[in-house]
């Protein structure tokens, strides 16, 4: 994006736009589809036991290539991201905050819900809506806000193909993208001011994944079980 484009997309700032709508089976068949995938591949599918970033590249796809061709250049990433938001009440205000500071730094913020407070909300709906946006949309990312983050991630964790992280501190939200290639960050929002938490937020969106060799084989290893439900080989084994 030149920096006229850049500048006006700061002056404009539209609101977060509605998240797609994800019917309820369709979530349920992410939770549901690696058992059947494992069962399928095993019968004739690639035995685990060499990892690398072919094999990462292979289990992950176009979500990975494109991700990769987008953070080649650190402004690039900076530039433009769509992330798609999720919460229940006790995260409602950071998300609201983080979808105003998104849209203001030329980024896209999808809001996945909830669209009002309410105290006797469920988190599951929108959390997992987010994340299977984020993973259905190949370069884009995710974040899911609660009171602690820990169902938050829990529930995120379950949608085939995300990569939740939790974050507590600025560190802890670099090292999800460098070294884990998080595509989905989880944040407590009554864990820490709300200035705060936003900041991991934004080391989150500003940081690309290492690719350094040790990263890319356990990732491989991750990604080899959940597409065929095999456990990764003990070391000289």
């Amino acid at each position: 994006m030149s920096a006229g484009r850049h500048r006006r997309a700061r002056r404009r700032q539209p609101p977060a736009r509605a998240c797609p709508a994800v019917q309820r089976d369709r979530v349920r068949g992410y939770i549901e589809r690696g058992v059947a995938d494992g069962a399928r591949l095993a019968a004739g599918g690639r035995e685990p036991g060499a990892y690398g970033l072919a094999e990462y590249l292979e289990v992950q796809g176009p979500a990975v290539l494109s991700g990769s061709a987008r953070v080649l250049s650190g402004s690039a990433r900076l530039a433009y991201v769509r992330v798609y938001l999720g919460s229940d009440h006790a995260g409602y205000e950071l998300k609201a905050r983080l979808a105003d500071w998104l849209g203001s730094a030329g980024h896209e913020p999808v809001d996945c819900g909830p669209g009002k407070p309410d105290d006797q909300d469920d988190y599951p709906p929108y959390v997992m809506r987010a994340a299977s946006a984020a993973v259905a949309d190949p370069g884009s990312l995710g974040i899911v806000i609660g009171g602690s983050g820990n169902g938050e991630q829990i529930a995120a964790n379950k949608i085939r193909g995300v990569r939740a992280a939790l974050a507590w501190n600025e560190e802890t939200a670099r090292l999800a993208r460098l070294h884990n290639d998080a595509n989905v960050l989880s944040i407590g929002a009554r864990m820490q001011p709300v200035e705060q938490a936003m900041i991991f937020a934004q080391v989150f969106v500003g940081t690309e994944f290492s690719r350094a060799p040790r990263h890319v084989r356990r990732l491989a290893m991750i990604a080899d079980y959940e597409e065929t439900g095999k456990l990764p080989p003990l070391p000289g084994g």
